[in-house]
């Protein structure tokens, strides 16, 4: 049986803006005795079709992702200077939280649905072996919510 909108009610990831990934990754991995992750560099547009509030971007960004649950990560993320979610929340809001996220099935349906409850798609794109989306649920959830899709 199907849980709300999105289909699922289990939070996979929480996700953190900061400015300096390799310093963040240090103390949260200190903070619970973790190896720090290494950062990558997500895609270049041609590959991850970034979409930042309807338009192209090629905004990039560092991601550092830390295993703290047997289906859960903490995912950090120091964003470039190009248009995106994680630049503006971090420049209006500091480091922390930026979202919580759903592993989910059927995105556009799941995107239609929350648009439907007026919640906004903020930013979307593709990543290796599947999708993400970015929706602004702060009017009702307080803050961001991301829908993963794998293939």
């Amino acid at each position: 049986m199907q849980k709300g909108i999105l289909g699922t009610s289990v939070v996979v990831q929480i996700g953190f803006v900061v400015h300096d990934i390799e310093a963040a990754a240090k103390d949260f991995a200190d903070m619970l005795g973790l190896d720090a992750p290494r950062a990558n560099l997500t895609a270049p547009l041609e590959e991850a079709q970034t979409v930042y509030r309807g338009a192209p971007s090629e905004a990039r960004a560092k991601l550092a992702f830390l295993n703290v649950g047997p289906n859960v990560t903490i995912e950090l993320i120091e964003p470039d200077h190009e248009p995106s979610t994680w630049r503006e929340e971090l420049d209006a809001r500091g480091e922390g939280v930026h979202h919580i996220a759903f592993q989910i099935k059927g995105m556009k349906e799941k995107i239609a649905a929350l648009e439907g409850e007026g919640l906004a798609l903020l930013q979307k794109g593709e990543y290796a072996g599947g999708r993400y989306a970015y929706v602004d649920a702060r009017s009702k959830l307080k803050t961001i919510i991301e829908l993963l899709e794998n293939d």
